[in-house]
């Protein structure tokens, strides 16, 4: 039989230490030449089927697992002046790439009046911050 030194005394917990996860080091992969770079969407003007510019991909927004879930648009306004922001979903503007002239195009389903009358997007707060 064994005897118990310190009877009083409450029972040790075993104690495993955490271990640090290995640093698996940076994760390389191959760009397809059909997928698309954010500096060929950026910057796009916006045409609808009648062939009207109707506003210009100003910016992307990502979500927390950095799925693209919408693009900013610049529309109205004249040389800076009036122009204000909207957010569309991503699957409503077509991107695309013409071989032929070696350009990307971008169109919408939509008028200059629509675009005009949806919310305004504002840019603020972390959207403003600066970068390190």
């Amino acid at each position: 039989m064994g005897v118990n030194p310190t009877p009083n005394a409450p029972a040790m917990k075993s104690q495993t230490a955490t271990q640090p996860v290995p640093d698996q080091g940076p994760s390389f992969i191959q760009v397809q030449n059909t997928d698309m770079l954010s500096s060929n969407v950026v910057g796009l003007d916006i045409h609808n089927s009648q062939n009207d510019n109707i506003g210009k991909i100003q910016d992307i927004a990502f979500d927390t697992s950095k799925k693209v879930t919408g693009y900013i648009l610049s529309v109205g306004g004249f040389l800076g002046m009036g122009t204000r922001y909207v957010a569309v979903n991503p699957d409503a503007v077509m991107v695309s790439y013409d071989a032929e002239n070696k350009v990307w195009k971008a169109t919408m389903n939509a008028t200059k009046d629509q675009l005009k009358q949806a919310p305004e997007f504002k840019y603020g707060g972390q959207w403003t911050a600066s970068r390190s």
